[in-house]
């Protein structure tokens, strides 16, 4: 069971009269609402029994109330190989980090409910090497190239009642925005080029991505007209924000326009390729403070994940039709001290090992209790975008809830590419394998040589034979001498396709609930249920790790 420390709530007593345990999944009224419905569950797992999985939707019942455990949570990792350190982390206080969830104990035990012990993820165990033959790559190629993104975006005109997310043309990637990834439909969402997080969204795993970000009016206008030199300006604090930074490199911005000198030069010019880091946001944000590490309130994201796409020369891509959109706001300001309360709870819930609590708004998303809503879209059985259902949606929280690595719940940003290079629709083969803050090493190639495979669970075989020697060693000097990321974690073609079929059997099954990893073949390296009596890694194995990158060569 969980081993409690009291050292390890010390820091935190003071703040006991702000925390109430909760003990139940709080869901509100499809309608906006402030009544909330109790859900009782029994505490032993259920089992599938080979019960499709939206009969639990369908009658109003919840399969999994751990879904908020993701599957890699129940990798055998032997004592030492260790894909935990990429979500799970503590910082030294004097750090100052907002998230001080500290969670870097979870690498060293399962703070789990009793529920939690047994994985729900069932589709892990699944078989899919019979469904993937009867697909011919020519039908899966014409499924993903046919997009699903234009019929979303109507019904959300015509259904939706909360925020409209809508970015024309979207499905066309990097062909629905400029060169510095502001959208061209006019409606101020910016792609950003970054790293993805090891390794669930390498492709080699299953998926392409892509996100954009935007900010409210007032960070892009000047005088109640729109600014590009503003917009981009606030972008730039936001990222020194996010990333504690004193200074960037930003593409042109026109001081003269913004009435500032931003470069400290002394000078107001037309043109600077560098910014200093302020204490108010500029335009028409002017009264907005910069607050370190947190974004401003109104920020938005937009996420799409999608299937392995070829382009014309048969290189992997993003394709046109979508798996999910993901979307999230920052609706709250939320201070430092509140957010210390907030994590607190999490604390109390993780020790008395409860249920995990959320509450949700219906259209209007379902909160992460630190200031943000989230919401996403999946495809229904006939491939089209609908809205996840409870369930479905409770699994995101999970990451964006409950992990101290995350800088205000967001993992993307922090991952960015540096200043002016970093904007733009996201391309594997504009960004290197740079380190992490505080390693020498590249990040991937070190997570490879923790991980002791290409995926959480190790049974990624391709990037075993590419980039391991017989003896699991890795093979660093080939890893180094690669020009970008993308030779390292994008698939062959073959297995792209076999990755793309496997996904669309569970779109058929509408399964979601049992699981949405890519496995080809009966996961092995995964627990069907967790011994609370053993470590999930031995010390020597357990790391500290930065989710910002260094991105000086």
């Amino acid at each position: 069971m969980f081993n409690f420390n009291p050292l390890y709530l010390a820091p935190f007593c003071l703040l006991l009269f702000a925390c109430t345990p909760e003990t139940s999944v709080k869901r509100a009224e499809e309608k906006p609402s402030s009544q909330f419905e109790e859900h009782p569950f029994s505490a032993v797992a259920r089992l599938t029994d080979g019960i499709p999985a939206m009969a639990w939707i369908e009658n109003g019942e919840l399969y999994n109330p751990e879904a908020l455990i993701p599957s890699q949570c129940y990798t055998k990792t032997e004592g030492k190989y260790n894909p935990c350190y990429v979500c799970h982390q503590s910082y030294d206080a004097s750090e100052k980090r907002v998230n001080d969830l500290n969670d870097g104990f979870l690498q060293g035990t399962y703070g789990f409910s009793d529920q939690g012990r047994i994985n729900s993820w069932v589709n892990l165990f699944t078989d899919r090497t019979g469904y993937i033959e009867s697909l011919s790559d020519d039908v899966i190629l014409d499924y993903i190239d046919t997009e699903n993104y234009t019929t979303w975006t109507q019904w959300m005109d015509d259904n939706w009642t909360g925020v409209n997310p809508n970015l024309k043309g979207l499905h066309l990637g990097a062909d629905a925005f400029d060169t510095n990834g502001l959208a061209l439909d006019g409606s101020r969402w910016v792609a950003y080029k970054f790293k993805s997080l090891p390794s669930t969204f390498w492709p080699t795993n299953g998926s392409t991505n892509d996100v954009m970000i935007r900010l409210s009016p007032e960070f892009s206008e000047l005088n109640g007209e729109f600014s590009e030199s503003v917009y981009f300006a606030n972008l730039s604090l936001v990222e020194m924000a996010i990333k504690t930074l004193d200074e960037i490199r930003v593409n042109a911005l026109n001081e003269a326009e913004i009435g500032i000198d931003l470069d400290g030069d002394g000078v107001v010019s037309v043109s600077t390729d560098k910014m200093l880091s302020r204490e108010h946001y500029l335009g028409d944000a002017s009264t907005v403070p910069v607050t370190r590490s947190l974004f401003p309130v109104g920020t938005e994201f937009m996420h799409t994940v999608r299937y392995l796409g070829l382009d014309e020369g048969q290189q992997i891509t993003q394709s046109k039709r979508m798996k999910e959109i993901r979307y999230s706001r920052k609706n709250q300001f939320m201070t430092p001290a509140k957010i210390t309360s907030v994590n607190y709870g999490e604390r109390k819930e993780k020790h008395y090992e409860n249920l995990p609590a959320v509450q949700d708004y219906g259209d209007k998303g379902m909160s992460n209790r630190q200031g943000w809503t989230i919401w996403g879209f999946i495809e229904d059985q006939n491939g089209e975008l609908r809205k996840q259902h409870f369930e479905e949606q409770f699994f995101c929280m999970g990451c964006h809830k409950s992990v101290g690595a995350t800088v205000d719940t967001v993992f993307s940003f922090a991952r960015k590419k540096e200043g002016a290079d970093g904007w733009g629709y996201t391309n594997l083969r504009d960004i290197k394998d740079r380190p992490n803050i505080g390693e020498l090493e590249g990040e991937y190639l070190t997570y490879l040589k923790r991980v002791g495979g290409g995926d959480e669970f190790r049974q990624n075989q391709e990037m075993i034979a590419r980039w391991f020697n017989k003896d699991g060693s890795v093979k660093e000097d080939e890893i180094r001498a690669l020009d970008s990321v993308y030779e390292l974690i994008t698939p062959s073609v073959e297995r792209a396709m076999q990755l793309n079929k496997a996904y669309h059997q569970i779109v058929t099954e509408q399964s979601y609930i049992y699981g949405r990893d890519v496995n080809l073949t009966p996961a092995t390296n995964v627990y069907r249920q967790v011994d609370f009596d053993e470590f999930p890694l031995m010390p020597e194995f357990r790391y500290v790790w930065d989710i910002r990158l260094d991105w000086q060569e």
